[in-house]
């Protein structure tokens, strides 16, 4: 295991490199950087409820991914140890929805992250919170 810490952008590489579930969400990182990351993505036909609304386990994944590529953009591999979302307002078919990820906290161990759904017209749709947990291996 190397000693080296890899910079935000190597980390992101290296985690969509294996990433199919980032990639069938059809999300596209807009922004990202050590503690942050705005993605965004467009609601599809099978990410819909019987509401004709999107799922709210769609909003929590992608809100999910960004704070995944957020909290391990330090180099060191991080987990989620708790995560909870509030859901503001319904979303239909065809709206983009930016994710925004920001760390709050960056302890030796743990981190504190709010990430924050929006929909086109800037209103929010999801309030994410996430408690990450930062292992002492090195992402390769």
């Amino acid at each position: 295991m190397s000693e080296h810490l890899k910079t935000p952008a190597e980390v992101l590489a290296a985690m969509l490199e294996k990433d199919r579930f980032t990639e069938w969400l059809g999300l596209t990182i807009e922004a990202h950087g050590e503690g942050y990351c705005r993605l965004s993505y467009v609601v599809r036909e099978d990410m819909l409820n019987g509401f004709r609304n999107i799922h709210g386990g769609i909003i929590f994944s992608a809100a999910d991914s960004a704070f995944a590529f957020a909290c391990n953009s330090h180099g060191r591999v991080t987990v989620a140890l708790d995560a909870s979302i509030t859901f503001t307002r319904p979303v239909s078919l065809g709206e983009r929805l930016t994710v925004e990820a920001k760390e709050i906290h960056l302890g030796h161990k743990t981190g504190l992250y709010d990430i924050r759904t929006t929909n086109e017209a800037g209103a929010l749709v999801a309030l994410f919170k996430g408690t990450a947990y930062r292992t002492s291996k090195i992402v390769e």
